[in-house]
């Protein structure tokens, strides 16, 4: 399939992982079941890219790295790497030139089931405004008192951080109006 027939569909896979014993950063079950389900996704529906987005507070691989790394999809699309997001408004806002770049119109957001709420608000509060309709996909996610915990703390945080993301994306405005044809 030629690129010019590639729908102006994508998908994003927001990182995520945690520090192991041995101080390296590794991505978890979550992020790996994640990139299974978008491997699914573009082998049912070919995608113009996939975007694989995170990064690591320690040196060695990030999260988009990692998960680039175990990607056992289709190789006839366009893989990116972002690995400079550290939190899902990031993801959001870092993935954005990307999918604008190439034209995607449409995207798939693949998630941990409790990371959607999060995903939803800035993933869905943001692209459409940028002419990107947003979907999801949602990876199996058993809450723990940890993972319920870190949600709920998130979610305090979720309106401060989407500024901060709005505020990055206004300052590369050309790049998006660029990317728009504009």
């Amino acid at each position: 399939m030629s690129r010019g027939d590639v729908a102006a569909w994508g998908i994003v896979v927001p990182g995520s992982g945690r520090l192991a014993a041995d101080g390296s950063y590794r991505i978890g079950r979550r992020a790996l079941a994640c990139v299974r389900i978008a491997a699914r996704l573009a082998d049912a529906r070919v995608p113009r890219v996939v975007v694989f987005t995170g990064w690591s507070p320690v040196s060695g691989p990030t999260e988009a790295e990692q998960m680039r790394a175990v990607w056992e999809g289709r190789d006839d699309v366009d893989l990116v790497v972002e690995p400079s997001a550290t939190i899902t408004a990031e993801n959001m806002s870092r993935s954005l030139p990307h999918l604008l770049e190439r034209g995607v119109r449409e995207v798939t957001v693949v998630c941990g089931t409790l990371h959607l709420a999060r995903v939803r608000y800035h993933f869905g509060g943001v692209y459409p405004r940028h002419g990107i309709r947003c979907t999801y996909a949602r990876a199996r996610q058993p809450p723990t008192p940890a993972t319920l915990a870190w949600e709920a703390a998130a979610v305090l945080a979720m309106r401060r951080q989407r500024r901060a993301a709005l505020a990055e994306i206004a300052g590369g405005a050309a790049v998006f109006a660029k990317a728009r044809g504009e």
